[in-house]
């Protein structure tokens, strides 16, 4: 019996993920649960159950103080926003290829497109696109449902359309689609986003189906791509599914001459292994054969796992590029092509924008299928063994490093430097823990080197230990120049209540409450706000303390100035009135300043109160009989304004 494994079998990178993210949770001693079963697979569930995992179906099942794993599959976006207002501590291991499709329905839908989805309507993958599109939206799972839709919508064949795949669509069946959309749609916008690694394991179980005589294809009843992988293979031999080694129909194997085994991507290596060895006994019990299972099991699945051969270096030439792919010449028999994924360490790249026909790549080769006639490279891992040295050494001299952020994630940010991935902790990202992290996402940045992990290739890195360095030198220079009266032009970093603090470039400056108005005010917020440009000027400085006094009044806008300019003794104004005592009443004047209009100053009568004539608010007339800049007085009269009409008028009178 001749036993064949397919080399693509097994955990798939987007499962694989999901699965250490969950173990890793409960290695930190957090209680977790999954909305819905984080892997189609019955054995890798019952582990998780034995060590206290839960499934949840909506985010309000969710129990106190457990922490929600998002499987692979990914939600709608309703989904992140019920458990934001929940404040559920979440961890999103929703695939990447998944969350590439959420950003082109979202993106194009918002644009007024039509979305065609390729797959499974009840599958939770496509559930969860159709939460991120914000037009219509019809779901197909094969050519004859697509040209159902197209024939009963209400869309011409001028409308807007853009296609995607869920990522585990059979290759074919989304072949056979593209004719149909194509030849009806020439506009049509298409992104094929089954995954790279999905299409390699259809085609390569179709290829292994049709040598040998029958097929094991090991997977959860539950997942779809292990399903698919069934279908591919029974049309070529006879096929069986198994969730492990119990399931296997031994009697009717050990009557083959040939068989071959391929897994879906939520079957753990554990138990294909248990599969093969499962398969081996019985080989070996039907009596001596020759061996042609070409190498051990461990040394087939280490093959198949193995992400690179850093001794593999080729140079290429781009010869064609799709938003999946770039198709490579390489100067060999086999096709070449670089999966999105792999051209970049930055996630959100697009291969596009990156690269373009004619141009020279170096690569390193990932994997050959000869019989498919293709070589998947990287020129990412490529980039990254190159820049990797630069990286370590940093971490020795302590080299400042300039990188791009690429990414946001739990706990900092993801930095690209060289084409390597260094993580930044969210307290080494900015000068200030109050300061987001958000802001800094596709900017470049400046950081140092201040943990190397060899072995693994990992590095961590600090922004804030260049700002420090930054903010001290330019603080050093502030000093050597900085005198009192000096005018500079600052940013608001933050308020309290009792003033606003300045980052004067380097060093920081306070503002008193009391100098950011003329007039009373409450709380700073009145006046300036965070992020404001101001201008200040220096009125005070302690170097030995390190404390900045600035001042914001401008004299010209000193309301005592304003009022000798514009209002000498003499003017008549008109005023509010705000305030009334038992000896008169308080009236604003100009803006800062108020004047009192004494009881005798009212009328030209006497009077018992004030109340009898004025009450707050009121606008009258008045005329300014004093002011005394010294002791900020005004004194206003009404009667002063009465007398002099009733004088013409006596005089006219008397002659």
């Amino acid at each position: 019996m001749k036993i064949m494994v397919a080399k693509s079998a097994g955990f798939c990178f987007g499962v694989n993920r999901a699965v250490q993210m969950v173990h890793t949770l409960l290695d930190e001693g957090k209680q977790v649960c999954t909305l819905g079963p984080i892997i189609h697979n019955p054995q890798t569930l019952r582990r998780f159950e034995q060590r206290g995992v839960q499934i949840v179906s909506r985010p309000d099942e969710v129990p106190d103080q457990t922490t929600l794993v998002i499987r692979s599959h990914g939600v709608a976006e309703n989904v992140f926003n019920e458990i934001e207002n929940r404040a559920i501590e979440c961890c999103d291991a929703t695939c990447p290829f998944v969350q590439k499709i959420h950003r082109i329905v979202a993106a194009e839908s918002k644009a007024g497109k039509t979305i065609l989805i390729a797959g499974d309507a009840s599958h939770p993958e496509v559930e969860g696109i159709i939460g991120y599109c914000r037009s219509r939206c019809f779901v197909f799972k094969n050519a004859d449902e697509l040209q159902n839709i197209l024939n009963q919508a209400s869309f011409g064949r001028e409308e807007s359309i853009c296609v995607v795949s869920q990522t585990t669509f059979r290759v074919n069946e989304w072949e056979n689609c593209l004719k149909i959309i194509k030849r009806v749609y020439t506009n049509a916008l298409v992104f094929d986003t089954i995954c790279n690694a999905t299409a390699i394991r259809q085609s390569e179980a179709t290829e292994l189906s049709r040598q040998c005589d029958a097929m094991i294809v090991i997977g959860g009843r539950q997942s779809s791509n292990t399903a698919k992988l069934f279908e591919l293979c029974k049309k070529n031999c006879a096929a069986y599914l198994v969730e492990s080694a119990d399931e296997l129909p031994l009697s009717a194997l050990s009557r083959v001459g040939c068989i071959g085994i391929t897994a879906g991507a939520s079957t753990p290596a554990s138990i294909i292994k248990e599969v093969f060895d499962t398969m081996s006994e019985l080989n070996q019990g039907a009596g001596p054969k020759e061996d042609n299972t070409e190498g051990s099991f461990e040394e087939m699945l280490e093959e198949s796992l193995k992400t690179l051969n850093t001794d593999e270096k080729v140079h290429g030439v781009v010869v064609g590029v799709t938003p999946s792919e770039v198709l490579v010449d390489v100067g060999r028999k086999q096709a070449g092509y670089v999966p999105a994924s792999e051209l970049s360490a930055d996630p959100n790249a697009k291969p596009e924008d990156l690269v373009k026909v004619g141009d020279e790549l170096d690569l390193l080769i990932m994997r050959t299928n000869d019989q498919e006639g293709t070589i998947m490279l990287s020129k990412r891992r490529f980039d990254a063994g190159k820049g990797w040295e630069k990286v370590a050494a940093a971490e020795e001299d302590q080299t400042v490093l300039d990188g791009v952020v690429t990414e946001i994630i739990k706990g900092g940010l993801i930095a690209v430097t060289n084409g390597v991935r260094v993580f930044v902790p969210a307290s080494q990202a900015t000068a200030s823990r109050s300061d987001p992290i958000e802001d800094l996402l596709k900017k470049e940045v400046k950081f140092r080197i201040i943990e190397v992990n060899r072995g693994r290739k990992r590095a961590v890195g600090s922004i804030r230990s260049v700002l420090k360095d930054e903010r001290k030198a330019l603080a050093e220079k502030f000093w050597e120049t900085a005198e009192v009266g000096k005018q500079y032009t600052g940013k608001v970093k933050s308020l309290t209540s009792y003033g606003a603090f300045v980052d004067l470039g380097g060093i920081d400056g306070m503002i008193h409450i009391s100098e950011l108005s003329w007039t009373r005010i409450k709380h700073p917020s009145e006046v300036v706000n965070v992020g404001d440009e101001v201008t200040v000027y220096i009125k005070g400085l302690d170097q030995e303390k390190g404390k900045i006094s600035l001042g914001y009044k401008k004299p010209e806008d000193n309301p005592w100035v304003i009022l000798e300019r514009e209002y000498p003794i003499g003017s008549e104004v008109e005023v509010k009135i705000v305030g009334i005592t038992t000896f008169g009443a308080f009236a604003q004047v100009i803006p800062g300043i108020d004047g009192l209009i004494h009881i005798s100053q009212i009328a030209d009568h006497r009077i018992e109160k004030p109340q009898d004539v004025l009450q707050i608010n009121d606008v009258v007339k008045v005329k300014i009989i004093d002011i005394d800049f010294d002791k900020h007085r005004v004194s206003l009269s009404i009667r002063a304004l009465l007398e002099e009409e009733e004088e013409p008028a006596g005089g006219e009178t008397e002659e």
